[in-house]
C-alpha cells in the first residue's frame, strides 16, 4: 500500500494581480511563473520532493519526508523573493488523488483563491515518521517510443507537439479515472505519473487505452520509494531497461 503526501501549492490572489493596477505583460507573467516554478523545483528537490506546474498559479508537490515546518520555509521564501505570496495545504492518501482532493479542500475552506485577504494559508498534515515505509510513493515515468524517428525528424514541430499533447491528455485522463493517479506532461514526450500501488497489468492496461485512443505508444518505467526522488530515480532506470530490452513495462520493484 503506498502512503502519498501531496501539497497543493496556490498563488495568492493571482488573477487580480495580474492586472492592477493596469493588465501587466504577458511576457513578464511567463517570466514570473517559470522563474517560480524552478525555484519551487528547487526547493521541495532540495528536500527530496517534486512539484509539477500544473496551470502554474496552481502546482502540485508529492512532499512525502517533508515537515510543516519545511514548507513554512519554502513559503517564507517565495514571500521575500516574489511580489506575490502563495498558500499551501498539505494531505496524505493511500492514493494520490485522494491526497490532492483533502489538500485542495484545505485550501478551498480558507477562502476564494481570488481573496486578497486570504494570504499565505499553511494547512494539514503530514505522515508522521513513525507511519513511513520505503514503499509510501510509486513513480511511473512514461515515454513515446521513437519519438524522434516516428515525430521529431518526420514532421513539423507544432504538428509533433500536437500527437504528444493528444498522448499526454488522454494518459492524464485515463490514470485519473481508471487508476487513482496524478500524471504531469514535465518536458520532451516525458510524463511522470504519481500513482497507488499499481502492478504491471496496470500499466499495460493504459498504456493499451493511450494506444487505441489516440495512436500513440508509450512505455513506462515504475520505481518506489521512501520519498519522491528515490522513486524517480527508480522509474528512470526501469525506463532505460525498458529502451534497452524493448518492453513496454519495467517495474523496479
Amino acid at each position: 500500500m503506498t502512503n502519498t503526501q501531496v501539497t497543493h501549492v496556490q498563488i495568492d490572489n493571482y488573477g487580480p494581480w495580474t492586472v492592477t493596477p493596469e493588465p501587466r505583460r504577458e511576457v513578464d507573467l511567463q517570466t514570473l511563473q517559470s522563474e517560480l516554478y524552478a525555484d519551487l523545483s528547487q526547493l521541495f528537490g532540495n528536500r527530496n520532493g517534486y512539484v509539477f506546474f500544473a496551470r502554474f498559479d496552481n502546482m502540485i508537490a508529492v512532499t512525502n519526508g517533508l515537515t510543516v515546518d519545511d514548507h513554512a520555509m519554502i513559503q517564507e521564501s517565495v514571500g521575500n523573493r516574489y511580489p506575490v505570496t502563495m498558500s499551501m495545504a498539505v494531505a496524505t492518501g493511500t492514493t494520490p488523488v485522494q491526497a490532492l482532493g483533502d489538500a485542495t479542500s484545505e485550501l478551498q475552506a480558507a477562502g476564494s483563491a481570488q481573496d486578497e485577504a486570504r494570504t499565505e494559508i499553511l494547512r494539514g498534515r503530514t505522515i508522521d515518521e513513525e507511519f513511513r515505509t520505503d514503499g509510501d510513493v510509486q513513480i511511473a515515468h512514461f515515454d513515446v517510443n521513437d519519438v524522434t524517428g516516428e515525430y521529431t525528424d518526420e514532421i513539423n514541430e507544432f504538428d509533433t507537439f500536437i500527437h504528444i499533447e493528444q498522448a499526454y491528455a488522454e494518459l492524464m485522463r485515463y490514470m485519473r479515472k481508471a487508476h487513482e493517479s496524478l500524471s504531469f506532461f514535465v518536458g520532451g514526450d516525458n510524463v511522470i505519473a504519481v500513482c497507488p500501488a499499481l502492478d504491471a497489468e496496470d500499466y499495460r492496461d493504459a498504456i493499451d487505452h493511450v494506444r487505441e485512443a489516440v495512436d500513440v505508444d508509450l512505455k513506462v518505467g515504475v520505481g518506489r520509494g521512501r520519498t519522491a526522488q528515490p522513486a524517480g530515480m527508480a522509474a528512470k532506470h526501469a525506463l532505460e531497461r525498458c529502451r534497452t530490452t524493448g518492453a513496454t513495462v519495467e517495474l523496479a520493484f
